[in-house]
């Protein structure tokens, strides 16, 4: 089975909220740390697999010679 590696995509930090126009003056590391938990959740939701999906076609990854894909959260199981 091959290794896989975890490429990171984003990070958020107080600068990003303030530029929203949020005062973090008393915003802790705990809150930030809920915030970026929850910011990925939403994204991985919402935006992730079909952006993946997308971006890697027009970087030209080509899809494996299979009728079937595994669609996010599905288990296979031998048939």
């Amino acid at each position: 089975m091959p290794e896989y590696v975890d490429f990171p995509i984003t990070t958020v930090c107080r600068e990003d909220l303030e530029s929203i126009g949020f005062d973090t003056a008393s915003v802790d590391d705990a809150t930030m740390k809920e915030l970026a938990g929850k910011l990925a959740d939403d994204y991985c939701d919402q935006l992730f697999w079909s952006s993946l999906e997308i971006l890697a076609e027009n970087l030209n990854i080509p899809k494996r010679p299979s009728s079937r894909h595994r669609n996010p959260g599905e288990i296979f199981t031998s048939e």
